[in-house]
């Protein structure tokens, strides 16, 4: 699991839809890297377009990077929908993988933008 680190958790957007810390992908800048911890593993996101990403870090859906497009993240009681755009942790992450159609990860520990 990613321990807090302020070198590198730099000017990482917050937003807060409930009580969750986290970002909207939007605010995010093409080309920026950002780690999530779950639960389970920990991934590596590369912001591409709009509400797409490179991602990796989960041995079955990303071993290598990916290019898929996030849905957004929910917390505890899934929503019928997720919070579009949104990482938050304590939510779990959702998104469109090419081949397992729609993926959801275990609850988000860590974030950290990487610069």
């Amino acid at each position: 699991m990613l321990q807090p680190n302020a070198s590198r958790n730099t000017n990482l957007p917050t937003g807060n839809p409930g009580s969750a810390e986290g970002f909207y992908l939007n605010d995010l800048a093409r080309g920026d890297v950002v780690e999530i911890a779950t639960a389970h593993h920990k991934y590596r996101l590369v912001k591409r377009a709009d509400a797409h990403v490179g991602i990796s870090g989960h041995p079955t859906f990303c071993p290598h990077p990916i290019d898929v497009e996030i849905e957004g993240s929910f917390g505890s009681g899934r929503p019928a929908k997720p919070k579009p755009g949104f990482i938050g942790r304590g939510m779990h992450l959702i998104f469109k993988h090419p081949v397992f159609n729609l993926v959801t990860t275990s609850e988000i520990r860590e974030i950290h933008k990487l610069g």
